[in-house]
């Protein structure tokens, strides 16, 4: 299926209407009290579904009511959403991740009933799939759903018992979407909150993303007709839960983006206004190359992978789930640190509630857990990632190397010897059967995900021809030359079993000395970047 993008204006209208409708209806001092008091705004999460905003139009299909915008437009929105504040992007994720189902798993019938009435009435929707003791192991279902027959044996109902864990928008959706383990297999099934037995268990105290709603959703015989079932009959539900995961994970990808940007901006304002020992903290190597420099460059190669991704799925392939959790892994983890380094940017101030970015920081700790765990996601990559590189007897990351080689003034040829070494270094540890060990297959996860970011950022530099990303780039590509490698050859010695001629021969290709000799010039790159993110020159 291929997905229409909106016009650059349409997109760009719905931005609009989403920092206008949250500068006055969600204030700073607002989202703060919130946040101070524990409280999901429901009739602000009302509203953004309302007629007036409808910010879910956008990831509806245009059939069913809604915009009919790609995966590039809901990583817009997301990115923006998540600027603006985390805990509301959350209720709106639910929502997207709720109906994501019904969107990929009804039949048209089906579709024209529930996506219509969330087009058209703004229902607040919830994803219910996480149990106490399932965790991110949905395959480990306790929730049942039995099947109820007429006098001829005709399944006309089901009744489903069961608890799900850690729903978002739990307490306040109009509609469930919920996973269920029936007689053939897990499927989903459609539950409206006015259902008898659905109640909202257990209200989440979290550490972050306090103005989104996160319950329990206990399930004690609830009936619903058999043509709530997603799609055509059982079984079909883990299917379902996979083809969404490449969006899904996106948009989470694009929160740690958004928020990691949010702090970013914040550290970077007040190294413009404040000055210590007689110069401004934006002229300080030491402030800028720790704290602001590094954070723009993986934000940067986040952003590229990002857009990459994006156009994937717009252009009709789905099957993204590798790409997704890349994504998810690097933005999220990106996000984190951009968040952490903002507190410590700001200092005491930092610290203290009224200058956001403490905020932030607990906001976005909660982007590496939900939606799948950031090892989740490292255990995705590895597994998917060696089996296409053993299939492909390496060609897979050689030809990412001969695509990027060219982009020399993008830092292509450091990231080009990264993708290779990992090509060769990939075969062995497989054939010596070393990914066994979680260690070795979550250093490879790593190695796998800087290559790729590395490559997509270099090759985005490359096409836009703008300076500062080609100096992001080559910072990125040059630290992956030298740290993919390290990584790699440091966990494989660790665990032994390769031969000494291949382990020889991989440090040779990796050339640790080569990729020291790459970092010459880097630190005027530094320099440049600093100074185009903050517009002060940095003190001789």
């Amino acid at each position: 299926m291929q997905f229409k993008r909106l016009d650059a204006d349409d997109i760009d209208l719905v931005v609009k209407t989403l920092k206008e409708f949250t500068e006055r209806e969600a204030p700073l001092e607002k989202r703060l009290e919130w946040d101070r008091t524990d409280t999901c705004p429901t009739d602000v999460v009302r509203a953004m579904l309302g007629p007036d905003v409808g910010l879910h139009l956008v990831f509806l299909p245009e059939e069913y009511g809604g915009m009919g915008g790609g995966a590039y437009d809901v990583y817009r929105l997301s990115m923006e959403f998540a600027k603006v504040d985390l805990g509301l992007a959350t209720a709106m994720l639910a929502v997207a991740l709720g109906t994501d189902p019904i969107r990929v798993g009804c039949t048209d019938e089906q579709k024209a009933v529930w996506l219509n009435r969330i087009a058209e009435e703004g229902l607040i929707v919830a994803y219910g799939v996480t149990e106490p003791e399932a965790g991110s192991n949905v395959q480990n279902l306790k929730t049942e759903a039995t099947r109820i027959t007429d006098g001829d044996g005709r399944v006309t109902h089901y009744r489903l018992n069961g608890v799900k864990q850690f729903i978002s928008n739990g307490s306040i959706a109009d509609l469930y979407t919920i996973l269920a383990k029936a007689p053939d297999g897990p499927t989903f099934f459609v539950v409206e909150r006015s259902t008898p037995g659905l109640t909202p268990g257990r209200h989440e105290i979290k550490h972050g993303i306090r103005l989104s709603d996160t319950a329990q959703v206990l399930l004690q015989d609830v009936v619903i007709p058999a043509s709530n079932i997603v799609g055509k009959g059982e079984g079909d539900g883990l299917k379902q839960a996979n083809e969404v995961f490449g969006y899904t994970r996106l948009m989470v990808a694009a929160f740690g983006l958004g928020a990691g940007m949010a702090a970013l901006e914040k550290a970077i304002a007040y190294s413009k206004q404040r000055r210590q020992f007689g110069t401004y903290l934006a002229e300080k190597q030491g402030y800028t190359h720790k704290l602001l420099v590094p954070n723009s460059v993986r934000l940067a190669a986040a952003q590229a992978y990002i857009e990459y991704v994006a156009d994937l799925l717009d252009g009709g392939t789905t099957d993204r789930q590798v790409e997704g959790s890349i994504a998810k892994l690097f933005a999220t983890e990106a996000g984190n640190a951009a968040a952490d380094h903002a507190v410590q940017a700001l200092g005491g101030y930092g610290y203290c509630v009224d200058f956001e970015v403490e905020k932030i920081r607990r906001d976005a700790r909660i982007l590496t857990i939900y939606e799948g765990t950031s090892e989740i996601q490292q255990s995705i990559i590895n597994i998917f990632r060696m089996r296409e590189i053993v299939r492909s007897k390496g060609r897979f990351y050689e030809s990412m190397a001969a695509e990027v080689e060219p982009f020399a003034d993008a830092g292509g040829p450091a990231a080009a010897r990264a993708a290779r070494f990992l090509a060769d270094a990939a075969q062995v540890a497989f054939r010596a059967k070393m990914v066994r060990q979680q260690h070795v297959a979550f250093e490879f996860a790593t190695a796998m995900t800087e290559v790729e970011t590395a490559v997509a950022l270099a090759k985005a530099a490359a096409r836009k021809d703008d300076e500062l990303l080609k100096a992001q780039s080559r910072l990125w590509a040059s630290q992956v030359a030298l740290g993919a490698p390290a990584r790699v050859l440091a966990a494989m010695s660790a665990a032994g079993g390769a031969s000494a001629e291949d382990l020889a021969r991989l440090q040779r290709e990796g050339d640790l000395d080569g990729a020291i000799a790459l970092q010459a010039g880097r630190l005027a790159d530094m320099n440049l970047v600093a100074q185009r993110i903050t517009g002060f020159k940095i003190a001789e």
